[in-house]
């Protein structure tokens, strides 16, 4: 069962796995459209999963370009949230910073009700991500 799995990889970080899959229906198969992503407060933010070029427009939201890879495994490059009213203007924004870095998926986070909510998982997210890295580098 898909649960057991998750429950064992949260003990091996005490801020739980950085990523996990997020099943919509364990009787559906979906191409992992959905995504979670665990802040530093141990929150879990679900993301909505697209490709860089298949992305569409966006209003004001949460994302994070990541690179996937080959294997399946996924690394998060950058984070940020979307700052225009213009919705294409957000589209090109991510795309320019993707390619620059070599995000292939731009992972996006809808549920903020704010500007300021979306500051606030940006910086869970980017805390998580700095912890992960310095326990990598240590």
């Amino acid at each position: 069962m898909w649960t057991s799995e998750a429950i064992a990889a949260e003990t091996t970080a005490p801020w739980g796995p950085a990523d996990e899959p997020a099943l919509v229906c364990a009787e559906a198969a979906f191409a992992q459209a959905f995504h979670y992503w665990r802040g530093a407060s141990g929150r879990r933010y679900l993301h909505s999963v697209y490709t860089l070029v298949g992305c569409p427009a966006l209003p004001q939201a949460n994302y994070i370009l990541v690179r996937r890879y080959q294997d399946g495994t996924r690394e998060a490059i950058a984070f940020g949230d979307t700052k225009d009213d213009a919705a294409s203007l957000n589209l090109a924004h991510l795309r320019h910073e993707g390619a620059k870095c070599g995000a292939n998926e731009v992972h996006v986070h809808l549920l903020a009700d704010n500007a300021h909510d979306r500051a606030l998982v940006e910086a869970d997210l980017t805390a998580a991500h700095m912890r992960r890295r310095t326990a990598e580098a240590a």
